[in-house]
């Protein structure tokens, strides 16, 4: 292919991105209109969902067993005082970003239902595509970090429909919690508190490299890429309910994470498992329950997750030129594409013995850009300031400084859960639990 063909092919490649990215922004745009600012378009009267909605949406996407799991070993992983410092500001960093991005609902009179719709609104097609990138990584990652399990063929039409779904995995999620946290102090008290060790381990490069990985499983375990969506099913008044929904999750979040986190670390110190469950012992009929919370709220989350990847199938594969041509055309290419979707999930998970180490990467690549970086910078680029130049300094700084930290850490904990990769290649064998 000589030189000139190679340009053609990239000014062909850059067109059809813009002309995707144009079509959709015509199509998920909707102008503000009517008597009072009230918007008059048919997804109003679809968006029916109350805070209490959100609250559930929110914490089954946030609060799955895969994220609760690594944090006793992220903190025995850090040490105490930093290991306890990541985890206050790994909280109370994603739920000001929640607010954040709840704010932008409709920032420039327009409604943005989706994350990359909302980054492209921003910034422009740039920004379309790379939250498009990182939402997907942070999706597929989810979804294969949580072992897809019994039940996730269960498919509705919208998160809203999924309301009652999330409501059992949000009860779930709290069953979940509870009983593991009930079984660490239980197995904690039962083991000689004399030979429970709480240094760091190994030496002093495999302890950077396991500080590193800790703060990508931190990251992973706050990572939320759904909340655009979430919030396009509430009714009015969006931003109040969506608010309400978030802080309420979040209640949730620090009731258990923390429990969990300082109590599995008391527990079992330097020695506990990236999966927290894997230091449980005993009763077993207690293990076996806390394992059925967990495939009751990965089926729920599942379902939130895959939507990205769903949505952008449909986009490309199922629009309006290529539909209809045959009588259940569409729904016969859907129950395809999903079925091997599912496959691919399943097989990479079973595939994949290194749980934390996986955790980690999937937070630093997907979730540290989305929930950590560009709710920041978003918010300053779409220009939501205080008239106040005192606050808007004050605002700017805590932005900038929330987007510099965060993307040291999404570098950090790259490296070191590529690091861990590598040597855990060299013991494990792929599909090794099967």
């Amino acid at each position: 292919m000589v030189p000139g063909d190679l340009e053609a092919v990239a000014v062909t490649a850059a067109t059809d991105k813009s002309r995707v990215f144009d079509e959709e922004k015509r199509g998920v745009g909707v102008e503000l209109r009517g008597v009072g600012g009230e918007e008059e378009d048919s997804s109003d009267q679809e968006a029916r969902g109350t805070w209490k909605h959100a609250a559930f949406h929110v914490a089954t996407t946030i609060a799955t067993p895969a994220a609760y799991a690594p944090l006793p070993f992220a903190v025995a992983s850090l040490g105490w005082p930093i290991g306890v410092a990541s985890l206050v500001g790994g909280t109370v960093a994603t739920w000001y970003s929640s607010f954040l991005i709840t704010s932008l609902w409709r920032w420039n009179g327009k409604k943005q239902t989706t994350y990359r719709h909302l980054a492209g609104s921003i910034y422009g097609s740039g920004g379309y595509w790379s939250i498009a990138f990182f939402q997907q990584v942070a999706s597929l990652g989810n979804n294969i970090a949580i072992q897809i399990a019994a039940g996730t063929s269960l498919k509705l039409p919208d998160i809203h429909s999924l309301r009652w779904v999330n409501a059992m995995c949000t009860l779930s999620t709290v069953g979940f919690a509870g009983t593991t946290i009930g079984l660490t102090i239980y197995n904690g008290k039962k083991i000689d508190r004399q030979s429970v060790s709480y240094s760091l381990q190994g030496s002093s490069s495999l302890k950077m490299f396991k500080a590193f990985n800790a703060l990508g499983a931190i990251a992973f375990s706050f990572g939320d890429a759904m909340l655009p969506e979430i919030q396009s099913t509430m009714r009015e008044p969006v931003k109040k309910n969506m608010y309400k929904g978030v802080s309420t999750a979040y209640g949730v979040i620090v009731l258990t994470y923390w429990q969990l986190a300082f109590c599995g670390y008391w527990a079992f110190g330097s020695q506990v498992q990236p999966y927290i469950v894997a230091s449980l012992t005993n009763p077993e009929w207690a293990t076996v329950m806390a394992n059925l919370f967990a495939v009751i709220q990965i089926s729920g989350c599942f379902q939130i997750y895959c939507r990205p990847t769903y949505a952008y199938f449909e986009e490309t594969m199922l629009s309006r030129k290529t539909a209809g041509r045959l009588p259940l055309q569409k729904q016969i290419v859907r129950l395809v594409f999903t079925s091997i979707y599912m496959v691919l999930m399943t097989l990479v998970a079973a595939a994949m013995p290194f749980f934390g180490d996986f955790v980690s990467i999937c937070g630093a690549i997907g979730f540290t850009p989305l929930d950590f970086v560009f709710p920041a910078l978003a918010y300053l680029k779409a220009g939501k300031n205080p008239g106040n130049a005192k606050t808007r300094r004050l605002l700017m700084f805590l932005n900038l400084t929330i987007a510099a930290s965060f993307s040291i850490v999404a570098v950090l904990g790259c490296v070191g859960a590529v690091r861990f990769i590598v040597k855990d290649v060299e013991t494990y064998r792929f599909f090794h639990d099967m």
